[in-house]
């Protein structure tokens, strides 16, 4: 039945992949599950073991999951950081054999053809695999046979390469409608269409069928093609003498970034974390860390951003070794012409502006650095968002129907009876006289989320100048009487 009877694959399947790795790093006991937004809808992404035998499913939609058992622990799904788990647990798979390859997303494939000696045979070297993704916390099926296609039938339906034929036919990777239309003609099984002529299979379902077909089978080839090892940005210098003061680190600094931004600009990557390891004389070592507010890889933008971070560095006895790695890069095309770079009138360029909030970001932290963001919402304290400055980009959009206040701070009460604003009151100790009032503008809450800083209901606002010359924001609450300023015109 197989062709190359000396190769020999093996694939491993995670079921739960998801759930595993947040469960690594968080266990949780009961029933949990990842969900992702699908529309206007919330569907279940990936579950443990505890919530399957609550009789919960993959896309079963949130609320109901949550009605079944009402003891669910949910969050929401990170399908890149699953992705990036996997690409760990490649790298980890490795060890076993230098050709490893991707799997759709939850799986891996292996070639361990030459290489199953080293461990003791085939049956010692699955169960090794096994024992250490389970000491991992991950799920696996393992599959091994002579082809791709065997091995992944088996890790994803059971049995074992001698009972191949007697597998569903869903284990030939084919689309779930023709696996549909093939079980109503009463072929179920891998035996039931190998033993069909191949010609009206081929004009009823297409070619791939029977490439899929003879994949499986071990009669047509399928490598094992491992994924390329992503580029590793970073340089090293090692010193003749040791050095000690801080122009001298700066001035070996210089010569480590510019490599290394070279490497960066072939492959049109830009640098946002950086780590600067110092080694001394005596085996110790420090670590200077840079994150940057935007990608980059000019050096002469980025030696002065490292001026804060050397300051704290203790030279010790000396620091003979120096190595610098850009730990996060991120897309950056090239450059534009100078012609094309010029900043609209009266802002800076963005250069200028990420290196100020990298600066800033390296006494507060990044995370500290905000700017305003347009939300969709006619409450105005709702009507923005604050985001950290270095992980978002600047947008527009602020339209508001009327004026608003420069300075918006929560509700304070004043002493005042009346629909119309008040002519004479007091607010923050100081007596103030009504000037002019412009309004209302009649704002209501917005009924589908709670809120308790609107439980009194619709508010009237108005503009109020007083004779004192302070120009506020104030509303009155209709529903259950009352006077509030909330803002303060410029």
């Amino acid at each position: 039945m197989f062709a190359g009877t000396h190769r020999r694959i093996v694939s491993i399947w995670f079921p739960r992949l998801a759930s595993d790795r947040v469960l690594r790093a968080r266990p949780v006991e009961g029933p949990f599950a990842l969900f992702q937004r699908i529309g206007s809808s919330e569907t279940i992404y990936c579950l443990n073991g505890a919530a399957e035998r609550a009789g919960l499913h993959r896309g079963m939609r949130m609320a109901d999951a949550r009605s079944f058992c009402p003891s669910l622990i949910s969050q929401p799904a990170r399908p890149d950081q699953d992705a990036r788990f996997l690409r760990l647990l490649r790298r980890w798979a490795e060890r076993y054999c230098p050709w490893v390859g991707l799997e759709g997303a939850d799986g891996l494939v292996l070639d361990i053809t030459g290489s199953v000696h080293l461990f003791g045979g085939e049956a010692a070297m699955l169960a090794d695999m096994q024992a250490r993704l389970a000491r991992a916390g991950v799920t696996a099926q393992l599959g091994l046979a002579a082809s791709r296609g065997a091995a992944w039938a088996v890790a994803h339906f059971g049995g074992s390469e001698e009972t191949l034929l007697s597998l569903p036919v869903a284990a030939l990777r084919l689309p779930a409608d023709t696996v549909v239309a093939l079980q109503r003609l009463g072929l179920r099984k891998i035996g039931d269409l190998a033993a069909n002529p191949r010609a009206p299979l081929a004009r009823r379902f297409g070619q791939d069928l029977l490439t899929r077909l003879d994949q499986c089978l071990g009669h047509a080839p399928e490598p094992v093609t491992p994924e390329a090892e992503p580029p590793q940005f970073a340089t090293r210098m090692t010193l003749p003498e040791p050095i000690g003061l801080q122009a001298d680190v700066q001035a070996a600094l210089e010569r480590l970034l510019a490599p290394l931004c070279q490497k960066l600009a072939t492959q049109e990557m830009g640098a946002r974390r950086l780590c600067l390891t110092l080694r001394q004389v005596d085996q110790a070592s420090q670590q200077v860390e840079l994150r940057l507010a935007a990608p980059m890889r000019e050096p002469a933008r980025i030696l002065p951003l490292f001026a804060r971070g050397l300051e704290d560095v203790d030279a010790g006895f000396g620091i003979d070794q120096m190595r610098l790695e850009a730990v996060q890069v991120e897309k950056l095309a090239p450059p534009q012409s100078n012609a094309l770079q010029c900043a609209a009138p009266g802002h800076a360029p963005p250069e200028q502006l990420a290196d100020l909030i990298t600066r800033i970001g390296t006494w507060i932290g990044l995370e500290n650095v905000l700017r305003f963001l347009p939300a969709e919402s006619h409450i105005p304290e709702r009507a923005f968002l604050l985001a950290p400055a270095a992980f978002s980009a600047p947008q527009g959009g602020f339209t508001t129907p009327r004026p608003r206040p420069l300075r918006l701070f929560p509700p304070e009460p004043i002493a005042a009876q009346g629909t119309e604003p008040p002519r004479s009151f007091r607010w923050r100790g100081m007596r103030l006289n009504l000037g002019r009032a412009t309004g209302p503008e009649r704002i209501a809450p917005e009924w589908w989320i709670e809120d308790e800083n609107w439980r009194r209901g619709l508010r009237d606002y108005w503009r109020v100048e007083t004779r004192e010359g302070r120009r506020l924001w104030m509303f009155y609450t209709p529903q259950d009487p009352g006077w509030f300023v909330q803002g303060e015109f410029a």
